[in-house]
């Protein structure tokens, strides 16, 4: 899935790689302030870590796609290893919320045959993406921003990112992206 289809204007924010202690609750302030609501793509890893945090996102409202056990590129992995990547995130999801989690994004939206097969066995649809400001390099807030606001239209999918790194220039980008595109007639909606 690459876009959405909800209707005119309507756009979904992602924000992959988290929970992070530092970041996830900026990024919630923020969700909370604009009442947008977005699909957090969590690595399962930082889910067993700190399934507190992955209780408020979803106590929050938000959706919780599987974004693998530790995010390793699954193309060069073998079928077991791609299992259990897939698996054991759905499992540290599952503890924190009691939910399974119905949508899967890869790694580097690296897809093959063999992890759209794992995806389609546990029951989960493949999450892609349509607009990347490539937050996770550190560009500069400016770029951020810019590349958000040039590229989105109906339909977006926005990738972001709360964990793997600082990610101080991504929440200040969202304090600008988040009110621009709500102004210009936007509406957030999950996939």
């Amino acid at each position: 899935m690459f876009y959405i289809h909800d209707g005119r204007k309507r756009v979904a924010l992602t924000i992959d790689d988290g929970p992070s202690p530092e970041y996830t609750p900026q990024v919630l302030r923020l969700l909370e302030k604009y009442r947008v609501t977005a699909t957090f793509s969590m690595i399962g890893l930082e889910a067993a870590a700190y399934p507190g945090l992955v209780r408020e996102v979803a106590a929050a409202g938000h959706k919780i796609a599987n974004h693998t056990w530790s995010h390793l590129d699954l193309v060069y992995l073998p079928p077991a290893a791609v299992a259990d990547q897939i698996g054991r995130a759905t499992g540290a999801i599952h503890k924190a919320t009691g939910r399974v989690p119905a949508l899967f994004r890869a790694p580097y939206g690296a897809w093959s045959p063999v992890v759209l097969r794992e995806c389609a066995q546990a029951g989960m649809t493949p999450l892609d993406w349509s607009v990347d400001p490539r937050d996770w390099s550190r560009p500069g807030v400016a770029a951020i921003v810019g590349n958000i606001m040039r590229n989105t239209k109906t339909g977006s999918i926005i990738l972001e990112h709360d964990g793997g790194g600082d990610r101080s220039q991504t929440v200040a980008a969202l304090k600008i992206v988040l009110p621009r595109l709500l102004d210009a007639g936007y509406r957030f909606a999950t996939p």
